[in-house]
């Protein structure tokens, strides 16, 4: 499953800790193409989609994430827990790890390349070379998104108020947020529809926008010709015995005990008493 995410920056929601500006999300199963126009959008949907100056595209250099770089206003950005795992797995010696990582965080794309080659060269072990080559590569394919886009000297415009630009690194947490926490425990199968139907529905809620799609849905009118058959007449005898007056639906639904969340999340109690 493919899993995006957009917001303006962050705000500051207490000590150390913030949260998301405006952000939205999207989740599916559907092909590279297929998605980054779903992706595209939602993007449109809730901002103006004009009046974007820049983006910073974030990811872990996979090629259905490259798609999205279509143009100049468009910066990629390996995600720093990619980045550094990669780093982690493939190099197991301490000090070549210190080294590597400090040539990182200094900027200096192309002396680190060489480094790493020159580590793979002068290896012994054959899979201490292999993991040497494995980073190169990545980092190699993933080369102009080393370096942070805050230290790029980029024209970067003025945040909005009460908003600011931290360095990339919330897609992790959201990808367990949005999708994992849900549907990848309890050995969890899904089909494709199924899984997509979720998605957009976690999206929603994740996100806050869920109330308000189903306020939208629950104020539809059904066109004249429909009335006569949505008007159902019951005599008293064969009304439900909890139809009417004190009936809580929020209460009285059957959910499963392992399914808690789905009242929260679907707001029965205001979608019953529209």
């Amino acid at each position: 499953m493919k899993v995006a995410i957009a917001y303006r920056g962050a705000k500051k929601t207490g000590k150390n800790r913030y949260k998301l500006a405006d952000k939205v999300a999207c989740a599916n199963f559907e092909g590279a193409a297929d998605f980054a126009e779903r992706k595209e959008g939602v993007i449109a949907g809730a901002y103006n989609a004009d009046e974007i100056e820049m983006r910073v595209l974030g990811g872990d250099g996979a090629g259905w994430i490259r798609q999205s770089q279509t143009d100049e206003t468009v910066h990629f950005q390996l995600d720093p827990y990619h980045r550094n795992k990669a780093v982690l797995q493939n190099v197991s010696d301490p000090a070549a790890r210190r080294r590597i990582l400090g040539l990182l965080y200094g900027g200096d794309v192309d002396l680190l390349l060489h480094v790493i080659e020159a580590e793979a060269l002068s290896a012994d072990d054959g899979k201490e070379r292999g993991g040497y080559e494995k980073l190169y590569n990545y980092f190699q394919s993933n080369k102009d998104g080393l370096v942070p886009y805050s230290r790029r000297g980029l024209d970067l415009p003025e945040p909005p108020e009460g908003v600011e630009y931290l360095g990339l690194g919330a897609m992790e947490s959201n990808v367990f947020t949005l999708i994992g926490n849900r549907m990848k425990g309890g050995r969890c199968l899904w089909s494709i529809e199924g899984g997509n139907n979720l998605g957009r529905l976690l999206c929603l809620y994740h996100t806050d926008r869920l109330g308000g799609y189903l306020d939208r849905l629950g104020s539809c009118v059904l066109p004249e010709r429909y009335e006569e058959e949505v008007t159902v007449r019951m005599s008293a005898a064969k009304a439900p015995t909890r139809d009417g007056k004190g009936y809580d639906g929020y209460h009285q639904v059957s959910v499963p005990s392992s399914m808690k969340w789905l009242k929260d999340m679907a707001r029965i109690r205001t979608v019953l008493s529209c």
